[in-house]
């Protein structure tokens, strides 16, 4: 899947999967591209990438037909413009709560390489592109793609300010960061967090934008929101789905040996975003 296809998708609402990728080795981008998934997610607020490992890995995922979408370390233009430079096919910006920060995004990922004064008077309806240079700009930028995580309260209240944003092609919602600003860690079977993601899910899918929240486990939670509307499936990551596979054949092995499988402990990563 080429970046074209994949913002068509977002904007018809068929299903996407992916999932997030840690590992930086170069054979990594054929074997994820083996399991079906149609884009991978590259998060670099959580984890550390050096700038240029990064271009790497988004060169190398593009070239297998899978379009890395990358989280920038926070909301901050200069950031997107930076990762956007290194071959990143899209852009996931943390924690966004209000529409001004969309629209400084949408400049840094629509309208790059304008900059500075006459780029903020633009965003700001104060002057409008020549047409020549509208032209030239959207043909720059028109295989990148904005999206924005969704994932505390004041955001949920001024949700349709937000996604009311030209320029902005999905929303991933942040779990477990939506469950802290509830006050209700973790607690993704929560009446209010299911509400909550609901509401999300419907007014960003009215919108004409892809929806997706990530979750490390369960499957199931992915098939119950997939099912409500959304349609970006992002789900766990290459470390997360090592550690459960192997824990578990292990186990298998041990008990069917008849060993003591009490040293395989639980730690699975229950992290998400």
């Amino acid at each position: 899947m080429d970046t074209k296809e994949f913002l068509e998708c977002l904007r018809t609402g068929r299903r996407l999967y992916g999932t997030a990728v840690l590992s930086s080795s170069p054979l990594w981008p054929l074997a994820v591209k083996r399991t079906g998934v149609d884009f991978v997610f590259i998060d670099t607020e959580h984890a550390l990438f050096d700038r240029t490992v990064l271009a790497q890995m988004c060169v190398a995922y593009k070239a297998a037909g899978l379009p890395p979408l990358v989280r920038i370390g926070s909301p901050a233009p200069q950031e997107a413009r930076s990762v956007l430079d290194g071959g990143a096919s899209g852009i996931l910006a943390p924690y966004i709560e209000s529409p001004e920060q969309v629209r400084a995004l949408v400049g840094a990922a629509k309208l790059r390489p304008l900059k500075g004064e006459r780029l903020r008077a633009v965003l700001q309806k104060q002057e409008t592109l020549e047409s020549e240079l509208e032209d030239y700009l959207r043909d720059w930028n028109k295989e990148n793609f904005l999206m924005i995580n969704i994932e505390s309260i004041p955001a949920v209240e001024r949700l349709d300010a937000i996604l009311a944003e030209p320029g902005l092609d999905g929303v991933i919602i942040g779990p477990h960061d939506l469950s802290l600003s509830l006050g209700l860690p973790e607690h993704y079977h929560d009446p209010q967090f299911k509400e909550i993601v609901q509401r999300i899910i419907t007014t960003a899918r009215e919108r004409g934008l892809g929806v997706g929240i990530h979750f490390s486990q369960e499957a199931e939670l992915q098939i119950k929101w997939a099912k409500a509307g959304a349609n970006i499936i992002m789900h766990s990551s290459d470390m997360a789905l090592f550690e459960q596979g192997l824990r578990d054949d292990l186990t298998r092995i041990r008990r069917h040996l008849g060993e003591d499988d009490s040293t395989a402990k639980d730690e699975s990563d229950s992290h998400v975003i």
